[in-house]
């Protein structure tokens, strides 16, 4: 028997990052053909763990934090997935990130399922001392979450490679044992990966050549427009202006910046290193940031926040290729818009996952006791990207839909197949 799934949400003003991953997961399955008892048993994560810290502050008050870690599934290895730290960080948020990194590691083929984490605190109003703290009493709350077996971290917003070196040293105190493999993304001097750095941005360099090849668009006769200029934005910019494209918008913060002639990305990147963001920026006409995405572009890579692009502004998009660099800039309400335009949308837990398949190289480089060379791991990166969205666009012809419904049918038939061979209860 097949199950009927509940009719689609009526649109609202904003959807919560669960509802908007349960209505792309239940049209995924339901082109699947899903069976009921494996439609329940994935949409559901297998833990949530809620925990309370006390952190003394530097005021010498003690301060208690909320920190969640949900493991989402565990069916084709061990959980993967960053901490993010955030005012914003609540049970929902984590529990559809993590379903999200389920999906993501299924997608490009390695032996991860998917975890999240998060603290809610503000991060920008804390020492680095009071940053320490919090971060070694969560790994105490999550000792018995954590391990390079079971579950492993890696940064998000509002954390970085230090933060990993705190919970990697704490939780080899509290093993005994020194575990580089328990977290990854952590500096290289502490067994960090070459090319980790740049990978989700080169990710989506590579799917977005992939994609190009598809739609018989030539890089070279090409503009894009790059919404966020930080890590994911500015390489996949950089890498995408080696490829011939031209880049002829870029933003962060502090505006969006155009220029029809092409911006130089390399002289914007020293630019936002020096004055910390694109404020003052010359190499471009200020524009907002909701006009950058209405250009009239080839290219249109979100690599910002999520909900970027919405029912409201989805009709107005001119460009004929999206490529995802940024965690759900889209809204579920504006995928059917974009459809119907014939835009193509590299989703994504496609086209950003290139940062969790060198995350899983430095889990495996940690357990070997051996480590590649950059070039080595952006080749086999390259490799396993460009594999993965070829089996995204096979599955879209196949069941006649759009790259992102496809790509959760890829992830889900896998997760679907494994979780029936070793036995659903």
């Amino acid at each position: 028997m097949t199950i009927k799934f509940k009719e689609p949400a009526p649109i609202v003003d904003e959807l919560n990052p669960l509802e908007s991953m349960m209505e792309r997961f239940d049209e995924a399955a339901t082109r699947l053909g899903l069976d009921e008892s494996t439609y329940n048993a994935l949409k559901s994560p297998e833990k949530a763990v809620i925990v309370s810290i006390p952190v003394t502050m530097d005021d010498g008050k003690v301060q208690v934090f909320q920190g969640y870690r949900v493991v989402h599934s565990s069916k084709l290895g061990p959980s993967k997935g960053g901490i993010r730290y955030s005012m914003g960080v609540n049970l929902d948020e984590v529990k559809a990130l993590a379903a999200w990194m389920t999906w993501k590691c299924a997608v490009v083929g390695i032996p991860y399922g998917g975890g999240k984490g998060g603290i809610t605190c503000d991060p920008r109003t804390m020492s680095e001392g009071e940053l320490e703290r919090l971060t070694r009493g969560f790994t105490l709350a999550m000792r018995d979450v954590f391990g390079p077996e079971k579950d492993i971290p890696a940064p998000d917003m509002g954390t970085n490679p230090q933060t990993m070196a705190w919970i990697m040293d704490e939780y080899s105190k509290l093993t005994g044992v020194s575990s580089p493999a328990v977290v990854t993304g952590k500096p290289l001097v502490l067994g960090g990966s070459l090319g980790r750095v740049e990978a989700t941005g080169r990710g989506v360099m590579v799917s977005a050549r992939s994609a190009m090849a598809k739609l018989k668009m030539n890089p070279a006769n090409c503009t894009c427009a790059v919404q966020g200029f930080g890590n994911v934005g500015s390489i996949s910019a950089k890498l995408l202006e080696m490829q011939g494209v031209s880049i002829v918008a870029i933003s962060d913060v502090s505006g969006a910046y155009f220029n029809k002639q092409g911006i130089d990305i390399e002289e914007a990147i020293k630019y936002t290193a020096k004055n910390k963001s694109l404020e003052g920026y010359k190499g471009g006409k200020k524009i907002s940031n909701e006009k950058l995405l209405e250009l009239d572009v080839d290219i249109l890579v979100p690599a910002a926040l999520e909900d970027q692009i919405t029912e409201e502004n989805a009709g107005r998009i001119k460009a004929k290729l999206i490529v995802e660099g940024a965690n759900g800039p889209t809204a579920s309400n504006a995928d059917k818009i974009l459809e119907e335009n014939n835009i193509m949308v590299v989703p994504d837990i496609l086209a950003n996952a290139g940062g969790v398949s060198v995350s899983y190289f430095e889990w495996v480089q940690n357990r070997l006791g051996y480590f590649w060379t950059e070039e080595r791991v952006n080749r086999r990166a390259d490799r396993i990207m460009k594999l993965a969205f070829d089996n995204v666009y096979k599955a879209s012809k196949k069941y006649k839909c759009s790259m992102r419904t496809a790509a959760y049918i890829v992830a889900i038939d896998k997760v679907a197949d494994t979780s029936k061979l070793r036995g659903i209860f």
